[in-house]
């Protein structure tokens, strides 16, 4: 089965309303107007699973800055390090009183190259000391007095490196004021409320994510762990969307599992694949589903092996896992492809049945209709004898059968 995922963005503008980023907001359902979530760090992995997977990074901030609240646990976790630094400012929630171990992590990971800001800033609270540190400040309008606004911005005008954004700005007079006081940027309702967004998204199977959790705490070979990725639809979809995500700044797309595999490494496979595990939902695919999308992707691999070199054979294997996403997710093929960062060719053979890849797909489609006149057309196109193509197609159910596949 599908579910679904829901964040919700707000803008946040500078003085001529242009549009600078989005302060990106877990919610639990498309009507709820906050994260109705009694665990900070939950809410943050539920963002960071929707930014770097579920979503995307292009679609959901379409070139512009992501800021991510973010409490203790989830700064010093692993999980900080998949998300890619030059699209994201890291929002050091109010609740944070740093000591040793939290500015220490807060240098290392500015040394890697990302940014924070302050939320909800107040002076003498102990969270001073990380000024120094951050390229934003945030301060709340409609909590804070404005005397007292005015004698923090005062204070915050020392520190050059700092940016000041002023939160909660809900008309047009706080807006001219807060202009006035030298605030850099803003976010509030006088600007946009937040837009609530939803992703239809599958599930991967909890026993495959600890599965390949163990194999990769184990360094087994690529092949073997490639071989595992393949038997989960879910998975196959989330992994190249996140390698193709523009966090990786990849010249050409990658389409090969064991490709992207070795281009993310074995410490970043293995805290994607955590992540996942720790938000990943009850309902993974339909395994009627799961099983046709992973018999249809290595028929045409199969079919593909007699005229085709091995790059093309792992393409048809994406084109034929990916061929049922629209019904998996309920959701027209041309959005899904708008989401995914894939070759022409495939999306062709998705959309259009045409291309390189789309008289193979064809093919393993009528197959499994079993329609001999149609097969025994598309087979001769092809140059293929019905005779391989039914050798091949009893390969691929022979596969699914040794891989175990519910």
């Amino acid at each position: 089965m599908s579910q679904d995922t829901y964040l919700a963005r707000q803008p946040i503008v500078d003085g001529k309303h242009n549009l600078i980023g989005y302060e990106l907001l877990f919610r639990s359902s498309s009507q709820a107007s906050s994260a109705d979530m009694d665990d900070s760090y939950r809410a943050g992995l539920s963002v960071l699973a929707s930014t770097l997977v579920d979503m995307g990074t292009e679609w959901l901030l379409k070139g512009k800055l992501a800021f991510i609240n973010m409490d203790h646990p989830m700064l010093m976790s692993e999980f900080v390090s998949l998300l890619p630094p030059d699209k994201i400012v890291i929002e050091i929630i109010e609740t944070v009183t740093p000591n040793d171990e939290l500015i220490a992590r807060v240098e290392e990971l500015k040394q890697a190259g990302f940014r924070f800001a302050l939320d909800r800033f107040t002076p003498n609270t102990g969270r001073d000391k990380l000024l120094p540190l951050v390229s934003y400040v945030k301060l709340d309008t409609a909590e804070l007095s404005r005397d007292k606004i005015a004698a923090i911005v005062r204070v915050l005008n020392k520190l050059p490196s700092a940016r000041l954004i002023a939160e909660k700005v809900e008309t047009q007079d706080a807006f001219n004021w807060c202009q006035q006081m030298g605030f850099h940027y803003f976010q509030g309702y006088y600007f946009a409320h937040p837009e609530h967004l939803m992703a239809r998204v599958l599930s991967p199977g909890h026993a495959t994510l600890l599965r390949l959790l163990d194999m990769v705490r184990k360094d087994a070979d690529i092949r073997d762990i490639e071989a595992a990725l393949k038997t989960d639809v879910a998975l196959t979809f989330k992994l190249l969307r996140y390698i193709n995500s523009a966090g990786f700044g990849l010249s050409c797309e990658v389409q090969s599992i064991r490709h992207a595999v070795s281009i993310l490494g074995m410490k970043p496979l293995y805290r994607w694949l955590t992540l996942l595990l720790a938000t990943a939902g009850t309902h993974p695919a339909s395994p009627a589903q799961a099983r046709t999308a992973i018999t249809r992707g290595r028929l045409c691999e199969l079919l593909g092996a007699h005229s085709m070199a091995k790059s093309d054979q792992d393409n048809l294997f994406i084109t034929g896992v990916f061929s049922l996403l629209e019904a998996m997710l309920d959701t027209p093929m041309d959005e899904i492809l708008d989401r995914l960062v894939i070759s022409e060719d495939i999306a062709e053979a998705l959309l259009h049945r045409g291309g390189l890849y789309g008289p193979i797909l064809a093919l393993a489609e009528a197959c499994e209709s079993q329609d001999p006149g149609r097969i025994e057309d598309l087979a001769f196109n092809l140059m293929l004898t019905p005779e391989q193509v039914t050798k091949d197609h009893l390969q691929a159910l022979a596969w699914i059968e040794q891989i175990g596949l519910d």
